[in-house]
């Protein structure tokens, strides 16, 4: 048994269902985000935001998969250690099996709407907060982006509640605005993907895959020397990479 391959079920794999939804949650998933948590104050802190990153990368994904339920396309879920994927199920078509192709337009709200369920969840968590009591508040997110939160207006608020609702927003509203950005494979690259399709159909994934590397490099960059995180300028850099290297493959990819 290969625990890295994600694509290979395993005893280990938590499943369940929402809305209809398969989900599968593979082990290494819990491990990678129980690292990315280990540099919390506690044990609890550390257990909540393992807690946060599950339930808030479920919500990205369902909102993909809702959306694509809506235009007539299954799904089910996979969460793993690189993240949350949301993959089209093959439909029977009489004695074959078909995949339902959405539409460019379709395509873009599907890719949308991972980030807007994020998005809606944040602003139910804030008013939420501020029907019981507490007060609103605008934080800095690494020192330059500006970020929604609440300050403790009653007892009702104990440390471990404030505690989750704040780590719920920042995932939510960070990891949101991460991945609209346009560098592919990101939900923003998808997005620029079928624009560029859309508007010049000989050359648009070329085109999508070259703002893909100036932008993440670009970000690359700005992660580094504005926000300092050495984390999002790895990542922005990895991906920039791979686009670069996707374009070799495609056919005129070179300038």
């Amino acid at each position: 048994m290969n625990l890295f391959n994600y694509q290979t079920e395993t005893r280990y794999d938590l499943n369940f269902r929402v809305a209809g939804i398969p989900v599968r949650v593979h082990p290494l998933f819990w491990l990678v985000a129980l690292l990315l948590g280990s540099g919390s104050r506690n044990l609890i802190s550390v257990l909540v935001w393992v807690f946060a990153v599950f339930f808030s990368l479920l919500i990205h994904e369902l909102g993909h998969a809702l959306v694509m339920r809506r235009f007539g396309q299954s799904s089910r879920i996979l969460l793993y250690f690189g993240g949350g994927l949301t993959i089209p199920e093959q439909v029977r078509w009489g004695s074959t099996w078909m995949s339902v192709s959405p539409t460019p337009v379709q395509e873009i709200f599907i890719s949308l709407a991972g980030a807007l369920s994020g998005f809606l969840f944040a602003a139910v968590l804030i008013l939420g907060s501020l029907a019981a009591g507490g007060g609103s508040i605008l934080g800095w997110l690494l020192g330059y982006l500006p970020f929604p939160g609440f300050s403790l207006g009653s007892a009702f608020f104990t440390w471990f509640v404030h505690e989750l609702v704040t780590t719920l927003l920042w995932i939510n509203i960070f990891w949101g605005v991460i991945n609209l950005m346009p560098v592919y494979p990101l939900d923003g690259g998808s997005i620029v993907r079928q624009i560029m399709l859309k508007v010049s159909p000989y050359d648009g994934v070329n085109k999508s895959l070259w703002i893909s590397v100036i932008a993440g490099g670009l970000l690359a960059m700005l992660s580094l020397w504005l926000l300092q995180s050495v984390f999002l300028a790895v990542l922005f850099g990895l991906l920039a990479f791979q686009s670069y290297r996707m374009l070799q493959g495609q056919p005129g990819g070179w300038l």
